[in-house]
């Protein structure tokens, strides 16, 4: 479920709230909002407030009027003195006037013309008319513009910036050159400069910005990805993750005839294992968390095609999801599915997985029909309920997301994961049709689940979370507490509680001071890198937050993620990039 930053620190949660820490529908524990702000703008600028629709285009066109330079008094743009008595014009007169019949060609769609008067102005004007000079340049970059001549508005515009370092109507006209001419990272420093120099009050230029590091960060993530080493996360991580099921039978102690003889002897069985199953070694493996080791020993109970093959497909496959390689993960999961004579909760399992894979590579269409088909193979199997219904909260369902976890509630009366989600899914309906008596009834809900299942350290996690919304952090703090007391290794749950004191006391050191410590409990925690990058652009540590964004790169759980954090990772650098050029810096913390 979500991962969003509390309202008003790295990212504004404009809309939904900030969802739960397990590994949900997305196939790990924790997973990114979408509500708020675009994601590049979390390392752009964060405390500049965005005026969108309307505003924006009204202080869009008043900086344009304000950039607009008119022509001399009287002046016609005939090139002639004004009357009897009057001294011939000047140079920068007589550029004017050309500048202005450029002007009027240019209204009238005859940019070829245009172009041949704004030359012209160009060539009259004294090379010590900085601005006048920029603003030649720039108009003939727009007759360039409509002729799509993109290299040809590249120079001109850069001519008109070189004259006038500050000029956005150059800037962002040189920025659309260069994504036309696919020039990215050139792209993307321009329109930083832009967003920067208006405060981030145009969506234009903020939707650019937003095009160009998704790009971006899709093309570098592509290459990384496939290439990159396969890590497996943390312990916490990936028990985090295995709790999120009920009926995984890969994820089930070894039973008594299971064991090895070695571990029999040590609890005292008299029995033997009369078979040597690589499944098995991997499970006693897994009771280890000796976790390296699982693949390759479920991998010889498949070559083997031992009693296990279908368990160990299965196990391998969660493996391999865990370490990221989900091209490697699927035939194993379309195997299982297909075994029709292998145990139902298996298939189904398998199901559920694939879905959750389909979700994070964005096709929910292929991952709600395997949901559906779990259902319809096993229909009292409390975990799809469940699954599905995290996947519907990120697809907005909300009152089937309902739907689903009351039908796993009522499979497994005491799953309190479920029940807690359901308050969350319930919030949020609540949180985003802004009425005030379904908050309310949705807060008491949170209440009711953290009183009968005071064990259940999600509950409090995601009542925290609501209660931040509800701009009630001294009780949010006391819920992030008593997760912490009961998971004291979740560095998730340090996060939220460090990003809490920066919103709530604007205690910079405090907050800090949490989230090393998440990185300290778990080395491997993404979300903690990534959080801590965020607020280092805040404080304009640009260096420090690049370091952290690649280190949560190296980290990342799937391809999605990780062009994610490199747009983060390429805006932090642009700022860089347009200090050094230009001297510009957004406001910090």
């Amino acid at each position: 479920l979500a991962r969003a930053l509390p309202p008003g620190l790295p990212d504004r949660a404009a809309g939904a709230p900030p969802g739960g820490r397990g590994a949900g529908a997305g196939g790990s524990a924790g997973r990114r909002g979408t509500a708020g702000l675009s994601r590049w703008q979390v390392a752009l600028v964060l405390g500049a407030p965005i005026l969108l629709g309307a505003g924006a285009i009204y202080l869009w066109g008043r900086a344009a009027r304000r950039g607009r330079r008119p022509g001399p008094g009287g002046d016609s743009g005939s090139g002639q003195p004004d009357g009897p008595g009057h001294e011939e014009m000047s140079p920068l007169g007589r550029a004017q006037a050309a500048k202005n019949k450029g002007n009027k060609y240019f209204k009238a769609g005859k940019y070829e013309l245009a172009i041949q008067c704004y030359t012209e102005a160009i060539s009259l004007c004294p090379p010590e008319k900085n601005l006048d000079l920029s603003t030649f340049y720039q108009n003939r970059a727009a007759a360039y513009e409509q002729l799509q001549k993109w290299t040809e508005v590249a120079q001109d515009c850069t001519k008109a910036v070189e004259l006038n370092p500050k000029y956005v109507k150059a800037l962002f006209r040189r920025a659309k050159a260069h994504e036309k001419l696919d020039n990215k990272k050139e792209c993307l420093e321009d329109v930083t400069a832009v967003c920067i120099l208006e405060a981030f009050q145009n969506q234009q230029s903020m939707l650019l910005a937003d095009k160009v590091l998704k790009l971006l960060g899709k093309e570098k993530a592509k290459e990384k990805y496939k290439n990159r080493e396969p890590l497996m996360p943390s312990p916490q991580f990936i028990k985090s993750y295995f709790s999120s099921f009920t009926d995984d039978i890969i994820s089930q102690p070894l039973l008594k005839g299971e064991k090895s003889d070695e571990d029999k002897d040590k609890e005292g069985e008299a029995s033997e294992v009369k078979e040597n199953s690589g499944y098995l070694r991997a499970k006693q493996y897994m009771e280890e968390e000796n976790y390296d080791k699982i693949i390759s020993e479920s991998t010889k109970e498949i070559e083997a095609k031992g009693r296990y093959m279908a368990e160990a497909l299965l196990l391998r496959a969660t493996f391999y999801l865990l370490i990221g390689n989900a091209s490697a993960a699927k035939p194993d999961l379309d195997q299982v599915i297909s075994m029709e004579d292998a145990n139902v909760k298996l298939r189904a399992n398998a199901l559920i997985k694939r879905g959750s894979m389909y979700m994070q590579q964005q096709q929910p269409v292929l991952s709600t029909q395997d949901f559906n088909m779990a259902a319809d193979i096993d229909p009292q199997n409390a975990d799809v309920y469940h699954h599905r219904g995290q996947l519907k909260i990120l697809l907005d369902q909300i009152e089937e997301a309902v739907e689903d976890f009351d039908e796993c509630i009522r499979l497994r009366p005491n799953s309190a994961l479920a029940q807690a989600q359901k308050c969350f899914a319930l919030y949020r309906q609540a949180y985003t049709g802004s009425n005030a008596l379904t908050v309310q009834a949705a807060m008491k809900g949170f209440e009711d689940v953290i009183k009968k299942f005071p064990k259940c350290a999600e509950g409090y996690a995601l009542y925290a979370q609501a209660l931040t919304d509800q701009q009630q952090f001294g009780k949010a703090d006391e819920m992030y507490d008593k997760c912490i007391d009961l998971e004291p290794d979740n560095a998730t749950t340090y996060v939220h509680k460090g990003l809490l004191q920066l919103q709530w006391k604007q205690d910079l050191d405090k907050g800090l001071e949490l989230i090393s410590k998440a990185i300290e409990i778990d080395n491997k925690c993404d979300f903690a890198y990534e959080t801590m990058g965020t607020i280092e652009v805040q404080r304009g540590n640009l260096d420090k937050a690049i370091e952290m964004f690649n280190k949560a790169i190296n980290l990342a759980k799937s391809e999605m993620e990780m062009a994610h954090l490199y747009s983060l990772c390429d805006a932090a650098y642009a700022q860089t990039e347009v200090a050094k050029k230009y001297g510009l810096k957004p406001p910090t913390l």
